[in-house]
């Protein structure tokens, strides 16, 4: 996706690999950082189903990692700034003062409750930075992110299970980055779908075993209306992303028959893609026609759409879960003005439970957000009542809505 294309101080002008099932390292490293965690969790669907956490991106590099406890060298290429720092000084205009050197829990915030109060089997981000030392920033590019490879650990204290990286950013800083990037992860149990170093890596699926036996596999794509160059598609003999050609019916099919040949009974497959621009509401007509047929056709449970900087419409279709667009979670864009009609430092947890003998989905429980001092928040009523009435606005169309609980979530009805 193009970032935004700038932003606005005040007084000046700123435009605005298939890993193995192994134990995740990840997992294990949240589980303190959540114990303080005591609500009750909501009543949850028979140990039949299978949870997932989902969300929009994960944009820990630039701004977040100046605060995290190695930050990179700060030195950016952009049009108009050239230190990271400049967006936590944004931040701080917005906010007053960020601490610095923060915990690696830090970021996540009020969300570390809500993930252990729900407790979800397995949790998938799409990760949209390199997590590199690389200085080989990308020729050409407007923005590049990195996070530091000794920051990871801000990953594992949410028990990230999978990273998914077809996305427009993951080779910010070449080829070298994203190799680092892909040890990196693997080398603190977080799988990772998407970005390899061949083609053959690039779109195998993650692998991730859930406690009560099962497995969840994410498959990850990206495509050129996101902002992914085509140079950076991985082939035979050079590393990069995941690349689709199109959007068209026999390329879902495809999809499909490379899932037949892995998945098993009682495996819940994720299609994550990365599609579409930054600021639009509207769903294309050939993303709507290549959700429904990769569920159709057998190659996809669930489809996890990411790269719009808002929420968009949430369709269920014969039962299976379309999200056309989470949004950003975590972002470094505190401070930046313009396009405030979408609300992009808002977002949404999205829990779904899903019937792992369909692969239908039994319940989606979502949870409103919001950045405040790169910190996630739970949204305050105003912001929540906003984000409901364009939930049910823009899924009026799909006969999707959403219904306020006492607890502060929303529960989707269709």
């Amino acid at each position: 996706m193009d970032r935004r294309r700038f932003l606005t101080l005040a007084g000046g002008a700123l435009l605005g690999g298939c890993a193995g099932a192994r134990p995740t390292a990840a997992r294990r490293a949240a589980e303190g950082a959540e114990a303080e965690a005591d609500d009750p969790a909501p009543a949850s669907e028979a140990r039949t189903t299978l949870t997932l956490f989902l969300c929009g991106d994960v944009m820990t590099g630039r701004g977040i990692d100046q605060i995290l406890p190695h930050p990179s060298a700060p030195q950016i290429f952009e049009p108009v700034l050239d230190s990271a720092l400049d967006y936590v000084h944004l931040a701080e205009r917005e906010s007053g003062p960020l601490p610095r050197s923060v915990a690696p829990a830090y970021v996540w915030g009020d969300a570390l409750a809500e993930l252990a109060r729900i407790a979800p089997d397995a949790r998938i981000v799409n990760l949209e930075t390199a997590v590199t030392a690389s200085d080989d920033a990308e020729p050409g590019r407007g923005i590049h992110y990195r996070m530091h490879p000794r920051n990871v650990a801000c990953l594992t204290a949410a028990g990230i299970d999978c990273c998914v990286l077809a996305n427009n950013h993951v080779l910010d800083w070449g080829r070298r980055g994203l190799a680092e990037t892909l040890d990196t992860l693997s080398g603190v149990g977080i799988r990772t779908a998407g970005a390899g170093r061949d083609a053959t890596e690039a779109a195998a699926p993650a692998i991730v075993e859930v406690p009560q036996g099962g497995r969840v596999l994410v498959f990850a794509f990206g495509t050129s209306s996101s902002g992914i160059p085509p140079a950076w598609a991985a082939a035979a003999d050079r590393p990069g992303v995941n690349l689709l050609a199109d959007l068209s019916a026999q390329r879902a099919d495809e999809i499909a028959r490379r899932v037949a040949a892995v998945k098993r009974p009682g495996d819940v497959v994720v299609a994550s893609i990365h599609w579409g621009g930054n600021w639009a509401f509207e769903i294309p007509a050939r993303q709507r026609a290549f959700a429904e047929r990769l569920i159709d056709a057998g190659g996809a449970d669930l489809v996890h759409g990411h790269s719009s900087h808002h929420v968009k419409a949430i369709q269920v279709h014969r039962g299976k879960l379309i999200l056309y667009g989470c949004g950003d979670l975590l972002d470094d864009y505190e401070g930046i003005g313009g396009r405030e009609e979408f609300r992009g430092g808002l977002g949404l947890l999205y829990f779904p439970a899903i019937d792992p003998a369909t692969g239908r989905l039994a319940s989606l429980r979502l949870t409103p957000t919001r950045v405040r001092r790169f910190r996630l928040e739970r949204a305050a009523p105003p912001d929540a009542r906003w984000l409901q009435e364009t939930l049910d606005r823009e899924g009026r169309r799909f006969g999707t809505r959403v219904e306020p609980q006492p607890d502060g979530t929303f529960l989707l009805r269709w």
